[in-house]
């Protein structure tokens, strides 16, 4: 069984951000973020966050904006022209035109932990894109931290 985690960091301190990658013993942590350089990322920004991991818990980081909306996608749902039914199937359409899987192995997914920014994984598409593996490779356990 392959264990799949996903985290947003928003409303969460440093401390529980990274006490909770380190509890679940993630080896990886995958960033799905499209924008990842933002005054907002906190903590979270590319450069700050690679470092982070890599002293505090001992995890490897990935970008990977392949598993990110697109900027227009990101802005109609933002603005509202898309509700989030639309939104889930356009970045589901999205996954499987881009075909994750060729460039993502399922061992590569062990013990890896997929990030977003959003509180809940109900509304990100950190949950999807984790749901499109499990699809994919079946042998998948999915939680979110």
């Amino acid at each position: 069984m392959i264990e799949l985690f996903t985290i947003g960091f928003t409303k969460k301190s440093a401390e529980l951000f990274f006490e909770s990658l380190k509890k679940n013993n993630i080896r990886t942590l995958i960033d799905i973020r499209l924008n990842n350089v933002s005054q907002l990322a906190g903590y979270t920004k590319k450069e700050d966050l690679k470092y982070f991991l890599k002293k505090i818990c001992n995890i490897n980081y990935l970008h990977i904006t392949d598993l990110a909306p697109t900027d227009d996608i990101l802005k109609q749902y933002r603005k509202k022209e898309i509700n989030w039914i639309e939104y889930e199937a356009i970045f589901k359409d999205l996954l499987n035109t881009r075909h994750p899987e060729n460039f993502i192995k399922p061992e590569q997914l062990d013990y890896s932990c997929l990030l977003c920014s959003e509180h809940t994984a109900t509304h990100c598409h950190r949950r999807l894109v984790a749901e499109h593996f499990k699809l994919i490779y079946k042998n998948i356990n999915i939680t979110h931290i």
